[in-house]
Protein backbone atom coordinates (compact mmCIF):
# COMPACT_ATOMS: atom_id res chain seq x y z
CA UNK A 1 0.00 0.00 0.00
CA UNK A 2 2.70 1.99 1.09
CA UNK A 3 4.25 1.82 -2.76
CA UNK A 4 0.47 2.17 -4.42
CA UNK A 5 -0.77 5.19 -2.75
CA UNK A 6 1.84 7.65 -4.18
CA UNK A 7 1.66 6.04 -7.92
CA UNK A 8 -1.95 6.48 -7.70
CA UNK A 9 -2.14 10.17 -6.87
CA UNK A 10 0.89 10.73 -9.07
CA UNK A 11 -1.71 8.61 -11.97
CA UNK A 12 -4.70 11.00 -10.83
CA UNK A 13 -2.82 14.12 -10.84
CA UNK A 14 -1.58 13.41 -14.63
CA UNK A 15 -4.88 12.82 -15.77
CA UNK A 16 -6.10 15.63 -14.35
CA UNK A 17 -3.58 17.72 -15.67
CA UNK A 18 -4.18 16.22 -19.42
CA UNK A 19 -8.15 16.70 -19.05
CA UNK A 20 -7.70 20.46 -18.08
CA UNK A 21 -5.01 20.67 -21.05
CA UNK A 22 -7.87 20.01 -23.76
CA UNK A 23 -9.20 22.13 -26.15
CA UNK A 24 -12.20 23.43 -24.87
CA UNK A 25 -15.72 24.12 -27.19
CA UNK A 26 -18.29 26.62 -27.51
CA UNK A 27 -20.55 26.27 -30.16
CA UNK A 28 -23.35 29.23 -30.69
CA UNK A 29 -26.42 28.47 -32.72
CA UNK A 30 -28.72 31.49 -33.48
CA UNK A 31 -32.58 30.24 -34.73
CA UNK A 32 -33.62 31.90 -38.37
CA UNK A 33 -30.69 33.94 -39.48
CA UNK A 34 -28.96 34.13 -42.32
CA UNK A 35 -25.34 34.76 -42.89
CA UNK A 36 -25.56 37.82 -44.46
CA UNK A 37 -27.03 39.41 -41.45
CA UNK A 38 -24.00 39.95 -39.55
CA UNK A 39 -21.55 43.05 -39.94
CA UNK A 40 -18.71 40.88 -40.37
CA UNK A 41 -20.06 39.41 -43.52
CA UNK A 42 -21.10 43.08 -44.37
CA UNK A 43 -24.28 44.02 -43.15
CA UNK A 44 -24.31 47.31 -43.31
CA UNK A 45 -26.83 47.94 -40.40
CA UNK A 46 -27.54 44.96 -37.83
CA UNK A 47 -25.11 45.72 -34.62
CA UNK A 48 -23.20 42.57 -33.94
CA UNK A 49 -19.71 43.79 -32.72
CA UNK A 50 -19.20 40.97 -30.80
CA UNK A 51 -19.73 38.40 -33.26
CA UNK A 52 -17.28 40.69 -35.56
CA UNK A 53 -14.55 40.75 -32.48
CA UNK A 54 -14.36 36.86 -32.24
CA UNK A 55 -14.56 37.19 -36.90
CA UNK A 56 -11.40 40.17 -36.77
CA UNK A 57 -9.31 37.99 -34.19
CA UNK A 58 -10.61 34.60 -35.87
CA UNK A 59 -11.81 33.11 -39.39
CA UNK A 60 -15.14 34.17 -41.04
CA UNK A 61 -15.77 30.91 -43.26
CA UNK A 62 -17.56 32.31 -46.56
CA UNK A 63 -18.93 29.18 -47.69
CA UNK A 64 -20.32 27.37 -44.89
CA UNK A 65 -23.59 25.39 -45.68
CA UNK A 66 -26.29 23.46 -43.44
CA UNK A 67 -27.55 20.39 -44.56
CA UNK A 68 -31.63 21.14 -44.38
CA UNK A 69 -32.82 25.00 -43.87
CA UNK A 70 -35.52 23.57 -41.69
CA UNK A 71 -35.12 23.79 -37.20
CA UNK A 72 -35.51 20.53 -35.96
CA UNK A 73 -33.64 18.31 -38.71
CA UNK A 74 -31.05 20.96 -38.98
CA UNK A 75 -30.06 20.37 -35.30
CA UNK A 76 -30.61 17.08 -35.42
CA UNK A 77 -28.05 16.82 -38.18
CA UNK A 78 -25.49 18.71 -36.76
CA UNK A 79 -25.45 17.07 -33.13
CA UNK A 80 -25.07 13.54 -35.54
CA UNK A 81 -22.33 14.77 -38.03
CA UNK A 82 -24.90 13.39 -40.44
CA UNK A 83 -27.63 14.09 -43.32
CA UNK A 84 -31.28 14.51 -42.48
CA UNK A 85 -32.39 11.15 -44.01
CA UNK A 86 -29.40 9.78 -42.31
CA UNK A 87 -30.31 10.83 -38.49
CA UNK A 88 -33.99 9.11 -39.10
CA UNK A 89 -35.25 12.56 -38.13
CA UNK A 90 -35.60 14.39 -41.53
CA UNK A 91 -38.68 16.14 -40.63
CA UNK A 92 -40.09 19.27 -38.75
CA UNK A 93 -40.69 18.20 -35.17
CA UNK A 94 -39.05 14.89 -34.91
CA UNK A 95 -37.24 13.43 -32.14
CA UNK A 96 -33.58 12.11 -32.74
CA UNK A 97 -33.95 8.25 -32.14
CA UNK A 98 -32.43 7.05 -29.34
CA UNK A 99 -29.94 4.93 -31.17
CA UNK A 100 -28.29 7.80 -33.73
CA UNK A 101 -24.93 8.50 -32.14
CA UNK A 102 -24.81 12.28 -30.82
CA UNK A 103 -21.12 13.54 -31.04
CA UNK A 104 -21.20 15.44 -27.58
CA UNK A 105 -22.06 12.15 -26.04
CA UNK A 106 -18.40 10.79 -27.33
CA UNK A 107 -17.23 14.00 -25.69
CA UNK A 108 -18.93 13.41 -22.34
CA UNK A 109 -17.25 9.71 -22.44
CA UNK A 110 -13.73 11.26 -23.09
CA UNK A 111 -13.91 13.52 -19.93
CA UNK A 112 -15.78 16.60 -21.01
CA UNK A 113 -18.55 18.44 -18.99
CA UNK A 114 -20.88 18.85 -21.71
CA UNK A 115 -23.68 20.84 -21.15
CA UNK A 116 -26.86 22.09 -23.73
CA UNK A 117 -29.13 25.44 -22.48
CA UNK A 118 -31.73 27.00 -24.75
CA UNK A 119 -33.68 25.79 -27.57
CA UNK A 120 -33.18 21.99 -27.89
CA UNK A 121 -35.89 20.84 -30.73
CA UNK A 122 -34.08 17.35 -30.84
CA UNK A 123 -34.72 15.03 -27.59
CA UNK A 124 -36.21 15.80 -24.30
CA UNK A 125 -34.96 18.01 -21.27
CA UNK A 126 -32.43 14.70 -20.43
CA UNK A 127 -29.91 12.97 -22.90
CA UNK A 128 -27.04 10.84 -22.41
CA UNK A 129 -25.35 13.62 -24.46
CA UNK A 130 -25.22 16.08 -21.69
CA UNK A 131 -24.74 16.45 -18.15
CA UNK A 132 -27.12 19.36 -17.90
CA UNK A 133 -29.53 20.58 -20.10
CA UNK A 134 -31.63 23.87 -19.51
CA UNK A 135 -34.05 25.89 -21.09
CA UNK A 136 -31.85 28.94 -20.65
CA UNK A 137 -33.90 31.29 -19.88
CA UNK A 138 -35.23 34.96 -20.50
CA UNK A 139 -37.14 35.66 -24.19
CA UNK A 140 -34.20 34.34 -26.38
CA UNK A 141 -32.83 31.40 -23.78
CA UNK A 142 -29.78 33.07 -23.16
CA UNK A 143 -30.12 34.35 -19.49
CA UNK A 144 -27.70 30.97 -18.07
CA UNK A 145 -25.10 30.90 -20.44
CA UNK A 146 -22.51 32.90 -18.20
CA UNK A 147 -23.80 30.72 -15.24
CA UNK A 148 -22.67 27.96 -16.15
CA UNK A 149 -19.64 28.62 -17.44
CA UNK A 150 -19.20 29.64 -13.87
CA UNK A 151 -20.07 26.96 -12.74
CA UNK A 152 -18.34 24.30 -14.50
CA UNK A 153 -15.79 21.68 -12.93
CA UNK A 154 -12.69 23.14 -13.07
CA UNK A 155 -10.99 20.41 -13.57
CA UNK A 156 -12.60 19.24 -16.78
CA UNK A 157 -12.49 20.22 -20.40
CA UNK A 158 -15.96 21.75 -21.11
CA UNK A 159 -18.31 21.63 -24.62
CA UNK A 160 -21.47 24.09 -24.21
CA UNK A 161 -23.92 23.80 -26.71
CA UNK A 162 -25.45 27.47 -26.50
CA UNK A 163 -28.97 27.77 -28.58
CA UNK A 164 -30.78 31.05 -28.73
CA UNK A 165 -34.19 31.25 -29.91
CA UNK A 166 -33.36 34.28 -31.49
CA UNK A 167 -33.68 35.42 -34.07
CA UNK A 168 -37.27 33.14 -34.05
CA UNK A 169 -40.84 34.85 -34.20
CA UNK A 170 -43.07 36.40 -32.72
CA UNK A 171 -40.36 39.26 -31.59
CA UNK A 172 -40.10 40.47 -28.17
CA UNK A 173 -38.24 43.90 -27.40
CA UNK A 174 -35.90 44.39 -24.56
CA UNK A 175 -32.75 46.26 -23.13
CA UNK A 176 -30.40 44.14 -24.30
CA UNK A 177 -30.01 45.56 -28.05
CA UNK A 178 -30.72 48.22 -30.20
CA UNK A 179 -33.91 49.05 -31.62
CA UNK A 180 -34.47 49.76 -35.52
CA UNK A 181 -35.37 52.29 -37.99
CA UNK A 182 -37.58 51.16 -39.88
CA UNK A 183 -35.92 53.62 -42.70
CA UNK A 184 -32.78 52.11 -42.16
CA UNK A 185 -34.13 48.24 -43.39
CA UNK A 186 -32.87 46.62 -46.06
CA UNK A 187 -34.84 45.00 -48.08
CA UNK A 188 -34.01 41.83 -50.45
CA UNK A 189 -35.16 41.87 -53.95
CA UNK A 190 -37.65 39.10 -53.57
CA UNK A 191 -39.47 41.01 -50.89
CA UNK A 192 -41.94 43.52 -51.60
CA UNK A 193 -40.92 47.16 -49.70
CA UNK A 194 -43.61 48.52 -47.46
CA UNK A 195 -43.68 49.63 -44.10
CA UNK A 196 -45.40 46.66 -42.64
CA UNK A 197 -42.05 44.87 -43.99
CA UNK A 198 -40.03 47.65 -42.98
CA UNK A 199 -41.16 47.39 -39.25
CA UNK A 200 -41.48 43.45 -39.40
CA UNK A 201 -37.65 43.48 -40.17
CA UNK A 202 -36.66 45.89 -37.13
CA UNK A 203 -38.14 43.10 -35.17
CA UNK A 204 -35.55 40.69 -36.59
CA UNK A 205 -32.68 42.64 -36.36
CA UNK A 206 -33.31 43.64 -33.08
CA UNK A 207 -33.12 40.06 -32.12
CA UNK A 208 -29.94 39.13 -33.89
CA UNK A 209 -28.32 41.48 -32.12
CA UNK A 210 -29.30 40.46 -28.94
CA UNK A 211 -27.99 36.69 -29.91
CA UNK A 212 -24.80 38.98 -29.87
CA UNK A 213 -24.94 40.77 -27.26
CA UNK A 214 -25.27 37.14 -25.07
CA UNK A 215 -22.14 35.67 -27.41
CA UNK A 216 -20.37 39.13 -26.50
CA UNK A 217 -21.17 37.98 -22.26
CA UNK A 218 -19.76 34.56 -22.79
CA UNK A 219 -16.41 35.49 -24.69
CA UNK A 220 -15.87 37.98 -21.56
CA UNK A 221 -16.63 35.23 -19.03
CA UNK A 222 -14.47 32.47 -20.99
CA UNK A 223 -11.09 35.96 -21.19
CA UNK A 224 -11.73 36.21 -17.49
CA UNK A 225 -11.16 32.74 -16.32
CA UNK A 226 -8.68 32.84 -18.53
CA UNK A 227 -9.54 29.78 -21.07
CA UNK A 228 -10.47 31.93 -23.95
CA UNK A 229 -7.65 31.05 -25.62
CA UNK A 230 -7.97 27.28 -25.51
CA UNK A 231 -11.64 27.29 -26.32
CA UNK A 232 -12.70 26.85 -29.75
CA UNK A 233 -15.44 29.54 -30.19
CA UNK A 234 -18.20 28.59 -33.35
CA UNK A 235 -21.16 31.01 -34.32
CA UNK A 236 -23.84 29.58 -36.19
CA UNK A 237 -27.39 29.58 -36.92
CA UNK A 238 -29.62 26.45 -37.76
CA UNK A 239 -31.38 27.90 -40.91
CA UNK A 240 -32.07 31.47 -42.68
CA UNK A 241 -34.60 33.70 -41.49
CA UNK A 242 -38.20 33.90 -41.01
CA UNK A 243 -39.32 35.53 -44.16
CA UNK A 244 -40.30 34.47 -47.98
CA UNK A 245 -37.78 32.64 -50.07
CA UNK A 246 -35.83 32.11 -46.92
CA UNK A 247 -36.18 30.05 -43.83
CA UNK A 248 -36.68 26.24 -45.50
CA UNK A 249 -35.55 27.17 -48.78
CA UNK A 250 -32.08 26.06 -50.50
CA UNK A 251 -31.69 29.44 -51.80
CA UNK A 252 -28.04 31.25 -49.76
CA UNK A 253 -30.93 33.10 -48.07
CA UNK A 254 -32.26 29.75 -46.26
CA UNK A 255 -28.73 27.12 -46.35
CA UNK A 256 -26.07 29.54 -46.06
CA UNK A 257 -25.06 29.63 -42.09
CA UNK A 258 -22.59 31.91 -40.67
CA UNK A 259 -19.50 30.09 -39.33
CA UNK A 260 -17.20 32.38 -37.49
CA UNK A 261 -14.39 30.41 -35.79
CA UNK A 262 -12.53 31.66 -33.08
CA UNK A 263 -9.80 29.67 -31.55
CA UNK A 264 -6.34 31.57 -30.81
CA UNK A 265 -4.48 28.74 -29.87
CA UNK A 266 -4.69 27.27 -33.70
CA UNK A 267 -5.74 30.57 -35.67
CA UNK A 268 -2.78 32.37 -35.61
CA UNK A 269 -3.74 35.74 -37.74
CA UNK A 270 -6.98 37.18 -38.77
CA UNK A 271 -8.37 34.97 -42.01
CA UNK A 272 -10.97 34.56 -44.52
CA UNK A 273 -11.59 31.23 -46.08
CA UNK A 274 -14.04 30.66 -49.48
CA UNK A 275 -13.25 26.87 -48.70
CA UNK A 276 -16.58 24.72 -48.93
CA UNK A 277 -17.40 23.29 -45.05
CA UNK A 278 -21.10 21.83 -44.26
CA UNK A 279 -22.45 22.09 -40.53
CA UNK A 280 -22.18 18.03 -40.33
CA UNK A 281 -18.22 19.23 -40.40
CA UNK A 282 -18.72 20.16 -36.96
CA UNK A 283 -19.23 16.96 -35.51
CA UNK A 284 -15.70 15.46 -36.78
CA UNK A 285 -13.81 18.47 -35.73
CA UNK A 286 -14.60 18.41 -32.35
CA UNK A 287 -13.80 15.11 -31.75
CA UNK A 288 -10.38 14.80 -33.22
CA UNK A 289 -9.83 18.20 -31.31
CA UNK A 290 -10.40 15.95 -28.05
CA UNK A 291 -8.30 12.69 -29.26
CA UNK A 292 -11.53 10.90 -30.08
CA UNK A 293 -11.67 8.62 -33.29
CA UNK A 294 -14.58 9.69 -35.25
CA UNK A 295 -17.53 6.69 -35.70
CA UNK A 296 -18.14 5.08 -38.69
CA UNK A 297 -21.64 6.90 -38.29
CA UNK A 298 -19.95 10.30 -38.53
CA UNK A 299 -20.21 11.66 -42.41
CA UNK A 300 -18.35 15.08 -41.96
CA UNK A 301 -14.85 15.90 -41.88
CA UNK A 302 -12.86 18.02 -39.88
CA UNK A 303 -12.43 21.40 -40.74
CA UNK A 304 -9.27 21.87 -38.59
CA UNK A 305 -6.86 21.88 -41.23
CA UNK A 306 -8.70 24.80 -42.54
CA UNK A 307 -8.03 26.65 -39.56
CA UNK A 308 -4.28 26.26 -39.78
CA UNK A 309 -4.32 26.98 -43.38
CA UNK A 310 -7.48 28.93 -44.94
CA UNK A 311 -7.10 27.39 -48.27
CA UNK A 312 -7.11 24.19 -47.53
CA UNK A 313 -10.08 21.97 -48.91
CA UNK A 314 -11.50 19.55 -47.21
CA UNK A 315 -14.43 18.87 -49.65
CA UNK A 316 -15.36 20.35 -52.84
CA UNK A 317 -18.76 19.69 -53.31
CA UNK A 318 -21.78 20.16 -50.18
CA UNK A 319 -25.56 19.00 -50.01
CA UNK A 320 -28.31 19.59 -48.36
CA UNK A 321 -32.09 18.47 -48.81
CA UNK A 322 -35.73 19.65 -47.93
CA UNK A 323 -38.54 17.82 -46.32
CA UNK A 324 -41.55 18.38 -44.56
CA UNK A 325 -42.08 21.76 -43.27
CA UNK A 326 -45.70 22.12 -42.30
CA UNK A 327 -45.98 21.13 -46.22
CA UNK A 328 -45.02 18.66 -48.14
CA UNK A 329 -41.57 18.83 -49.74
CA UNK A 330 -38.65 16.92 -51.06
CA UNK A 331 -35.93 19.24 -52.23
CA UNK A 332 -32.09 18.38 -53.00
CA UNK A 333 -29.24 21.02 -53.24
CA UNK A 334 -25.44 20.00 -54.73
CA UNK A 335 -23.25 23.07 -54.27
CA UNK A 336 -19.41 23.22 -55.90
CA UNK A 337 -16.97 25.37 -57.70
CA UNK A 338 -19.13 28.30 -58.46
CA UNK A 339 -22.60 26.75 -58.70
CA UNK A 340 -25.77 25.97 -56.75
CA UNK A 341 -28.05 23.42 -58.54
CA UNK A 342 -31.49 22.21 -56.80
CA UNK A 343 -33.61 19.38 -57.62
CA UNK A 344 -37.54 19.79 -56.87
CA UNK A 345 -39.03 15.95 -56.57
CA UNK A 346 -42.51 18.02 -56.04
CA UNK A 347 -42.68 20.07 -58.36
CA UNK A 348 -46.25 20.03 -59.39
CA UNK A 349 -47.21 22.12 -56.05
CA UNK A 350 -46.15 25.42 -54.46
CA UNK A 351 -42.97 25.42 -52.45
CA UNK A 352 -44.59 26.84 -49.19
CA UNK A 353 -43.57 27.69 -45.62
CA UNK A 354 -45.34 30.12 -43.66
CA UNK A 355 -45.37 33.05 -46.15
CA UNK A 356 -48.65 34.04 -45.95
CA UNK A 357 -49.41 33.64 -41.91
CA UNK A 358 -50.46 36.69 -40.52
CA UNK A 359 -47.69 35.96 -37.73
CA UNK A 360 -45.68 37.08 -40.85
CA UNK A 361 -46.18 40.09 -41.69
CA UNK A 362 -43.37 40.60 -43.96
CA UNK A 363 -45.00 37.45 -45.92
CA UNK A 364 -48.42 38.86 -45.82
CA UNK A 365 -47.75 41.70 -47.13
CA UNK A 366 -46.11 39.91 -50.61
CA UNK A 367 -49.01 37.96 -50.73
CA UNK A 368 -51.08 40.96 -50.68
CA UNK A 369 -49.24 42.53 -53.40
CA UNK A 370 -49.13 39.65 -55.44
CA UNK A 371 -52.79 39.53 -55.23
CA UNK A 372 -53.31 42.90 -56.85
CA UNK A 373 -50.38 42.30 -59.57
CA UNK A 374 -48.08 44.38 -57.80
CA UNK A 375 -45.07 41.86 -57.57
CA UNK A 376 -41.71 41.99 -59.83
CA UNK A 377 -40.77 38.60 -61.21
CA UNK A 378 -38.01 38.15 -58.76
CA UNK A 379 -40.52 38.44 -55.96
CA UNK A 380 -42.72 35.85 -57.45
CA UNK A 381 -41.02 32.48 -57.06
CA UNK A 382 -43.15 31.72 -54.04
CA UNK A 383 -45.98 31.89 -55.91
CA UNK A 384 -44.46 29.14 -58.66
CA UNK A 385 -47.03 26.56 -59.84
CA UNK A 386 -46.07 24.33 -60.81
CA UNK A 387 -42.30 24.91 -59.86
CA UNK A 388 -39.15 24.73 -62.04
CA UNK A 389 -37.86 20.66 -61.29
CA UNK A 390 -34.45 22.32 -61.89
CA UNK A 391 -32.48 25.39 -61.08
CA UNK A 392 -28.87 26.11 -61.95
CA UNK A 393 -27.60 29.51 -60.74
CA UNK A 394 -24.10 31.29 -60.68
CA UNK A 395 -23.11 32.10 -56.87
CA UNK A 396 -20.88 35.16 -57.69
CA UNK A 397 -22.49 36.65 -60.04
CA UNK A 398 -26.24 35.94 -58.62
CA UNK A 399 -25.83 35.96 -54.90
CA UNK A 400 -29.55 36.01 -54.63
CA UNK A 401 -30.02 32.79 -56.73
CA UNK A 402 -32.89 34.93 -58.98
CA UNK A 403 -31.52 33.67 -62.94
CA UNK A 404 -32.32 30.56 -63.46
CA UNK A 405 -29.57 28.59 -65.69
CA UNK A 406 -31.06 25.63 -66.63
CA UNK A 407 -31.67 26.21 -70.02
CA UNK A 408 -28.30 28.25 -71.21
CA UNK A 409 -26.00 25.44 -72.69
CA UNK A 410 -23.35 27.73 -72.27
CA UNK A 411 -23.60 25.85 -68.44
CA UNK A 412 -24.56 22.47 -69.66
CA UNK A 413 -21.62 21.10 -68.63
CA UNK A 414 -22.17 22.10 -65.07
CA UNK A 415 -25.35 20.84 -65.27
CA UNK A 416 -24.21 17.06 -66.48
CA UNK A 417 -21.89 17.71 -63.27
CA UNK A 418 -24.55 18.82 -60.78
CA UNK A 419 -26.80 16.00 -62.13
CA UNK A 420 -24.08 13.38 -61.56
CA UNK A 421 -23.03 14.51 -57.70
CA UNK A 422 -26.27 14.68 -57.05
CA UNK A 423 -27.54 10.78 -57.94
CA UNK A 424 -23.93 9.55 -56.37
CA UNK A 425 -24.74 11.31 -53.10
CA UNK A 426 -28.50 10.01 -53.62
CA UNK A 427 -27.80 6.35 -53.83
CA UNK A 428 -24.14 6.43 -51.70
CA UNK A 429 -26.66 7.82 -48.50
CA UNK A 430 -29.76 5.52 -48.95
CA UNK A 431 -31.92 9.14 -49.84
CA UNK A 432 -35.26 8.63 -51.50
CA UNK A 433 -38.66 9.82 -52.59
CA UNK A 434 -41.56 8.80 -50.14
CA UNK A 435 -43.99 6.53 -51.68
CA UNK A 436 -46.26 8.05 -48.85
CA UNK A 437 -44.87 11.05 -47.96
CA UNK A 438 -46.02 13.00 -44.76
CA UNK A 439 -49.29 15.25 -46.20
CA UNK A 440 -49.43 19.22 -45.80
CA UNK A 441 -50.42 20.02 -42.09
CA UNK A 442 -53.02 22.39 -43.47
CA UNK A 443 -54.26 23.55 -46.74
CA UNK A 444 -52.29 26.19 -48.39
CA UNK A 445 -53.16 29.77 -48.96
CA UNK A 446 -54.15 30.79 -52.73
CA UNK A 447 -55.42 33.81 -54.10
CA UNK A 448 -58.52 33.92 -55.99
CA UNK A 449 -60.04 37.19 -57.65
CA UNK A 450 -57.29 39.19 -56.18
CA UNK A 451 -57.82 38.03 -52.71
CA UNK A 452 -55.99 35.71 -50.35
CA UNK A 453 -57.25 33.19 -49.45
CA UNK A 454 -55.90 32.01 -46.03
CA UNK A 455 -54.37 28.96 -44.70
CA UNK A 456 -56.88 26.08 -43.62
CA UNK A 457 -57.21 24.79 -40.19
CA UNK A 458 -54.15 22.23 -39.36
CA UNK A 459 -55.35 18.85 -38.98
CA UNK A 460 -52.45 17.91 -36.58
CA UNK A 461 -48.94 18.83 -35.44
CA UNK A 462 -47.17 15.78 -36.32
CA UNK A 463 -48.85 13.82 -39.32
CA UNK A 464 -45.73 12.10 -40.23
CA UNK A 465 -45.90 9.24 -42.81
CA UNK A 466 -43.24 7.71 -44.62
CA UNK A 467 -39.51 9.51 -44.20
CA UNK A 468 -37.21 10.05 -46.79
CA UNK A 469 -34.86 7.52 -47.11
CA UNK A 470 -36.99 5.40 -44.94
CA UNK A 471 -37.49 2.29 -47.63
CA UNK A 472 -33.48 2.31 -47.97
CA UNK A 473 -32.96 1.59 -44.53
CA UNK A 474 -30.85 5.46 -44.26
CA UNK A 475 -30.72 5.63 -40.86
CA UNK A 476 -28.15 2.99 -40.61
CA UNK A 477 -26.27 3.96 -44.01
CA UNK A 478 -23.04 5.97 -43.18
CA UNK A 479 -21.65 6.50 -46.21
CA UNK A 480 -21.03 10.37 -46.96
CA UNK A 481 -21.53 10.85 -50.51
CA UNK A 482 -19.19 12.28 -52.56
CA UNK A 483 -16.43 15.14 -51.40
CA UNK A 484 -15.02 15.80 -54.54
CA UNK A 485 -16.38 16.25 -58.09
Amino acid sequence: MKHFLPFFITAFFIHSFSMADKSNVVFFIADDVSQEDFGCYGHPVIQTPNVDALAKKGMRFENAYLTTSSCSPSRCSIITGRYPHNTGAPELHVRLPQEQVRFPELLREAGYYTVLSGKNHMFGNKDRSFDRITGGGGPGKEKDWVEHVRERPKDKPFFFWFASTDAHRAWSITEEAPRYDPKEVIIPPYMVDTPITREDLTGYYHEVSRFDYYVGLVTDELKKQGVLDNTMIVVAADNGRPFPRCKSRMYDSGIKTPWVVHFPEVIKSTSVTRSLVSVIDLSATCLELAGVKSPACVQGRSFLPILKKPETTIREVVFAEHNWHVYKNHERMVRFGDYLYIKNNYPNQPNLCYESDDHYPAGEELWKAHAVGKTQPNQQQVFANPCPPEELFQVKDDPHQLSNLIEDKKHAKALKQARGLLAKWTEQTGDSIPANPTPNRHDPPRIEKGKILPPGKAKTRNPHAEMPGASENAAKVNHPGPLKI
